[in-house]
């Protein structure tokens, strides 16, 4: 069986590890190594999967957009960004990734992503081997219901994102941003008292909206002026959720 190569880590369980195992479609398809205690629980045995588990700095690269790969990255722990970019450097974030996240639904189907993935701060995925993962989630139908959600879900991501900003003003594509964030965060267990882990910096945030930096700190500092979110450095507390969704809009 192939699964359970750990490159330099191999037998080395982390709890950091386990963070994102419910809402990870390996942990799902019952074939990760190193599943935590809030898993699926495993109703027939693991197909044999390749699965390799890696850990990686802040600001460094993950996968790059012209990379060729035959295999799909899930998050254990930490954050990154997805993005696309244009010749000149500019560049759109098209997601936050969190554990149990998986880089790209279209992974599964397409070698190429044409995503650049970066770390915002230090974490730990895993590599599964494309073709064998797909066949894995096929064998289980739990799993792959949760993947066509999965997909539906990154549609509606999308469709969100393209009116964020195609109609929403600066200071409505900030909080947007920041309650769409916070909300998943808070769903998936991560936030305490409405704070929440924020290794993003200014271009990151800048990016993710299509503003300038210089406009994005305006935002964010009139956020902070109104009592609406207080900011410090890598966690972000909101404080006013009610005003952040009125601001944000439907």
């Amino acid at each position: 069986m192939k699964a359970g190569v750990l490159n330099s880590h191999r037998g080395d369980v982390n709890t950091a590890d386990f963070q994102g195992c419910p809402f990870c479609l390996v942990s799902r398809a019952g074939i990760c190594p190193g599943a935590g205690a809030n898993s699926a629980p495993r109703t027939q045995p693991a197909a044999a999967v390749t699965i390799s588990r890696h850990t990686i700095q802040a600001r460094q690269m993950i996968h790059s957009a012209r990379e060729f790969s035959g295999y799909v990255i899930c998050f254990c722990s930490g954050q990154a960004v997805s993005s696309v970019a244009l010749p000149d450097g500019r560049r759109q974030i098209l997601d936050v990734l969190l554990p149990g996240d998986c880089v790209y639904w279209t992974d599964l189907f397409d070698p190429m992503s044409g995503r650049l993935i970066e770390a915002t701060e230090n974490s730990i995925y895993r590599k599964i081997d494309r073709k064998e993962f797909y066949g894995a989630l096929a064998q289980r139908p739990e799993a792959f219901d949760a993947f066509i959600k999965l997909c539906v879900g990154t549609k509606d991501q999308a469709d969100q994102l393209a009116l964020t900003l195609g109609r929403r003003d600066a200071l409505q594509r900030i909080a947007r941003f920041i309650l769409d964030l916070a909300m998943k965060l808070i769903d998936r267990g991560f936030a305490k008292e409405q704070t929440i882990s924020f290794p993003l910096r200014l271009r990151h945030i800048a990016d993710a909206t299509g503003l300038t930096p210089v406009h994005t700190s305006k935002m964010l500092r009139q956020l902070r002026r109104d009592r609406v979110i207080d900011l410090e450095a890598r966690s972000l507390r909101v404080a006013d959720m009610i005003q952040l969704r009125q601001i944000a809009g439907p």
